[in-house]
């Protein structure tokens, strides 16, 4: 007995130094440092793989510049070839994704295989580094995997913050943007959360078989403190699960930030000095982010020396915003004079005083280059859609706004651009998918790569477009049409497909009013999108609905949307072509236009112009969680069924996401 009171003691005197006995202190440490030593190795690996991809994309465009060969895509020596193999085992094994289609329970969707693979490969270091060599049956078998537990616990903790910031280092050294690590973040509070009960259970467990648990619980205050932030960390957990967060998406984001600071404080007073270095990273990480966040708010809000001159573009603080209505769920935002550029597809922060005064949301920028028919050197423009909270007030404003004749002029601030689009110049056929607003990411993408045709290597532009409303079908249809005259201007090949999903939709013209054959190719050569009598029926409903209708933006709001909606098979399609099919030659191209009140088959839609290249394919979704998962595995079926970069001579398919789901 008196030999168990004095390990206790002892056990009491390592608590507090979280490193125990002498011998696991060195132990414990080691393991914290190669951890990080493996995180640095990592990153190094994905530089290097980014250096290969400029070198690839390089290659590909001096090859079309020069005109040397026909597929300027195709791998252009042994090197890429090698490349080009592992790239399509890596996305065949890592793209497809099991749905669960359950309205109530798809938010327990499991990420993609290739997320799982890395998730299995992180677990595997995060469990091998708890029990290597820790697991003796001797006097100190619980306090050894306890204090084990609590360094692995802590050393991850900068990690945590480096994935949750927007200035993401993490990004810049691998090409991302942070919202697409921002599912590993969750992953690791997860983890971290686990190996913390793993360090307390453990603790508790030997205090309790010993007797002596309420008096460490009264003597050792640092105790308490780690059990608040455990708690604390458990919180995060849960109210981070989509059904809650989704509850009061503001007040999640608020008391989110408020949990990782006294996350950090509640840690730091926890562990002893020389562990506090976890700390001070994570401490530093988020600090960074603020600066660098700080920064750019101020830089892209401030005009030191505005132009009075300049239409509405004179403001010193802050950027001059119209905000009008558009039917019933969207609301169309016009920021004037914005002096910073963006790519096609890069998001923002919206912050609105007078409508949310402590909050900012997140939205795509919906235009690629400056708006027609505007005197502002640099407007951008969001579309939002009506959800709840903020979206909601926004688009009621809107409404009151027009009932009161008021103009719908407001100052806002903006924070961004941020995201890393796919670079799409590189390849021969894009295919671009989107439901709904998530047009509002592929849109400005299709029109940069209009406007960029002279150089870059796309030759054909399959683009899909499935929504349930006609009002939305209204909105966007005017910048699909403009799109289609351009591609003809430009030499590319560009067919749009909308499919409206609704059945009975009324947006639809009757099949009376849908142009023939004979008149169709008596307008060979013509502005086709301005002629044809689908236009003219859909200007009338246009002009009724909203006669100042303008180019569309989207909504990135990162929440979860349902795809689709009604129409099944017995409605009949109604698919005809604005254009008349004839061969295609390098000077001009057919652009065709394809509308269905039918669910589209995503299979056959990718499959079409895959088959039809001889280059490589990139295919872009944007949409809820059943189109991507259903895009995913048809992109990875394809590609595993044409052995691509297998010897076949199939080129290769990658694939970009953007989810409702942030």
């Amino acid at each position: 007995m008196e030999r168990m009171e004095r390990r206790h003691d002892m056990s009491s005197m390592g608590g507090m130094s979280m490193g125990g006995p002498n011998s696991f202190q060195g132990t414990n440490m080691g393991l914290a440092h190669d951890f990080w030593y493996i995180i640095a190795a990592v990153l190094g690996f994905l530089a290097l793989c980014r250096l290969v991809n400029l070198y690839k994309s390089r290659t590909r465009l001096q090859k079309r510049f020069a005109n040397s060969v026909q597929y300027p895509t195709k791998p252009a020596n042994k090197f890429l070839e090698i490349w080009a193999t592992l790239t399509a085992l890596i996305r065949e094994s890592s793209y497809p994704q099991l749905y669960v289609p359950s309205s109530w329970f798809s938010w327990m969707t499991p990420p993609p295989l290739g997320r799982v693979i890395t998730l299995l490969a992180y677990w595997a270091i995060i469990v091998s580094m708890m029990t290597a060599n820790a697991i003796k049956n001797d006097a100190f078998f619980w306090e050894r995997i306890g204090f084990r537990n609590a360094w692995i616990t802590v050393m991850q903790m900068p990690l945590l913050y480096l994935l949750a910031s927007k200035c993401s280092i993490i990004g810049l050294i691998i090409g991302t943007g942070h919202e697409r690590l921002n599912w590993l973040h969750r992953w690791v509070g997860r983890t971290m959360f686990v190996t913390g009960a793993v360090h307390g259970w453990h603790f508790f467990t030997e205090w309790q078989r010993a007797g002596i648990l309420e008096f460490q619980l009264q003597m050792m205050g640092m105790v308490k403190y780690g059990m608040a932030a455990w708690t604390v960390l458990g919180w995060s957990l849960i109210s981070g699960f989509a059904p809650l967060r989704r509850l009061g998406y503001e007040f999640f984001v608020l008391q989110h930030l408020a949990s990782a600071v006294l996350f950090i404080w509640l840690v730091y007073v926890h562990i002893p000095a020389y562990a506090r270095w976890n700390v001070w990273f994570s401490i530093g990480a988020l600090c960074f982010d603020r600066a660098c966040r700080t920064v750019l708010l101020v830089w892209q809000n401030v005009k030191f020396r505005p132009n009075r001159s300049k239409c509405k573009g004179g403001q010193r603080v802050g950027h001059f915003a119209q905000i009008r209505a558009v039917g019933d769920s969207i609301t169309v935002i016009n920021i004037k004079d914005v002096h910073f550029k963006w790519k096609a597809g890069q998001h923002l922060y919206l912050w609105a005083p007078a409508i949310g005064p402590m909050e900012a949301h997140p939205y795509t920028i919906a235009c690629a280059h400056q708006l027609p028919e505007t005197c502002i050197c640099n407007s951008i423009q969001l579309v939002v859609r009506k959800h709840g909270g903020f979206s909601k007030r926004l688009h009621e404003r809107a409404i009151k706004d027009h009932a009161e004749e008021k103009k719908g002029n407001y100052t806002v601030f903006v924070s961004g651009p941020y995201g890393m689009p796919p670079r799409l110049d590189i390849y021969e056929t894009v295919v671009l998918i989107s439901a709904s607003t998530g047009a509002s990411f592929t849109l400005p993408i299709l029109e940069d790569l209009l406007a960029k045709a002279n150089t870059n290597c796309v030759k054909r532009i399959d683009f899909l477009l499935t929504t349930k409303q006609g009002e939305e079908l209204d909105f966007y249809v005017k910048r699909l049409h403009e799109f289609l005259d351009g591609a003809n201007e430009v030499g590319i090949e560009l067919l749009v497909h909308v499919a409206i999903t609704q059945s009975g939709t009324p947006s639809l013209p009757p099949l009376s009013t849908l142009p023939t054959t004979r008149e169709r190719e008596g307008t060979v050569g013509k502005s086709l999108s301005r002629s044809s009598s689908w236009d003219s029926d859909l200007d009338k409903t246009r002009a009724k609905d909203d006669p100042d209708s303008i180019q569309p933006s989207g909504d990135q709001e990162k929440r979860a949307n349902t795809i689709g909606g009604g129409g099944g098979r017995d409605v009949e399609d109604i698919i005809f072509s604005l254009t008349p099919r004839r061969p295609l030659s390098k000077a001009s191209v057919d652009s065709h236009v394809h509308y269905s009140t039918t669910r589209p088959d995503i299979a056959a839609f990718i499959r079409a112009p895959v088959e039809a290249t001889g280059g490589e394919t990139k295919v872009v979704v944007c949409g809820g969680p059943s189109l991507v998962a259903k895009v995913r595995n048809c992109v990875a079926s394809l590609a595993d069924e044409r052995a691509v970069h297998k010897g076949t001579g199939a080129q290769g398919i990658g694939l970009f996401v953007e989810e409702y789901a942030f």
